[in-house]
């Protein structure tokens, strides 16, 4: 009996590669998607971390978006900056130094015709250096940085002269930062000098997210 001869294995066919997406919370767009760009390896803050950070900022702020002034430093897929936005923020100004990601942001903004969303293409150190010069100043800034090169240290410092009085920092990074109320010695020598000035409100960890909310202890320019 002759055997049949065997079938070739069919070839894979990739299509277009589809973009991770996140999607927007609360507010006017909610339940909107966002579309990540995997190729650049975005991180962007989960869904249930935003919805647990919104949350303690609106209790924080009793849900008084109207007047808030937003800086987003490290934008990226735009998940944090956007989100105030659909919440009603008065001003969001997102930065980021990939063209890439600019172009994605300004599709998006264009897509929910986002007036009060500023988009910038550039580094975000010399942007918060520039904000500070002209005296310009926000009641919430969010800093999401690429975990493995150690930006929270650098830019953190940067964000005191931007605040209005009672203003917030979100902060997301690889590890915890040492809380206030951590005692000993050995929490003592986990602080280091540039978050001695900042007070942790709030801070939580979903899988390998460490997120914070901070406040600034000194007085405010």
């Amino acid at each position: 009996m002759q055997k049949k001869p065997a079938k070739a294995a069919k070839t894979p066919v990739h299509g277009p590669q589809h973009s991770n997406q996140v999607r927007i919370i609360g507010g006017t767009w909610k339940r909107t998607p966002l579309p990540v760009l995997a190729a650049l390896g975005l991180r962007p803050t989960p869904d249930r971390v935003r919805e647990t950070v919104f949350n303690w900022i609106n209790h924080l702020r009793n849900a008084n978006w109207v007047e808030a002034q937003v800086l987003d430093l490290f934008a990226g897929s735009g998940a944090l900056g956007f989100e105030a936005a659909s919440r009603g923020a008065k001003s969001v100004l997102m930065v980021d130094s990939h063209s890439p990601v600019v172009r994605q942001l300004e599709l998006i903004q264009e897509k929910l015709k986002a007036d009060t969303v500023q988009i910038v293409r550039g580094d975000a150190f010399a942007v918060a250096q520039s904000a500070a010069a002209r005296s310009q100043r926000f009641d919430l800034i969010f800093l999401d940085p690429p975990y493995q090169q150690d930006f929270l240290s650098r830019i953190l410092p940067l964000c005191a002269p931007l605040l209005k009085e009672g203003g917030l920092v979100y902060a997301e990074s690889g590890v915890p930062l040492p809380l206030d109320t951590d005692t000993g010695a050995e929490a003592d020598a986990a602080r280091p000098d540039w978050l001695a000035p900042w007070e942790v409100i709030r801070a939580d960890k979903a899988g390998m997210v460490h997120f914070h909310l901070l406040k600034y202890k000194g007085a405010l320019a």
